[in-house]
């Protein structure tokens, strides 16, 4: 068992995932695929890219009145 198998936790829902409680090879797959692990962008509306996540974040600060356009 490697280090990878730790995982006791995971938040992903594919649970069919080869890689799921597999931290270190979820992310080294989505580091690959330019997008990020669903554990660390929960609200991503099923576009889980690096892009969508910036503009979830953005829109995020702006209805907070933290961005002004």
């Amino acid at each position: 068992m490697s280090e990878c198998d730790k995982t006791k936790v995971c938040a992903c829902p594919k649970t069919e995932c080869p890689n799921h409680k597999k931290c270190c090879l979820c992310v080294i797959k989505h580091r690959e695929t330019d997008s990020l692990p669903y554990c660390l962008f929960l609200d991503n509306g099923g576009d889980k890219s690096v892009a969508n996540y910036y503009e979830v974040l953005k829109k995020r600060f702006e209805d907070k009145g933290e961005i002004q356009s």
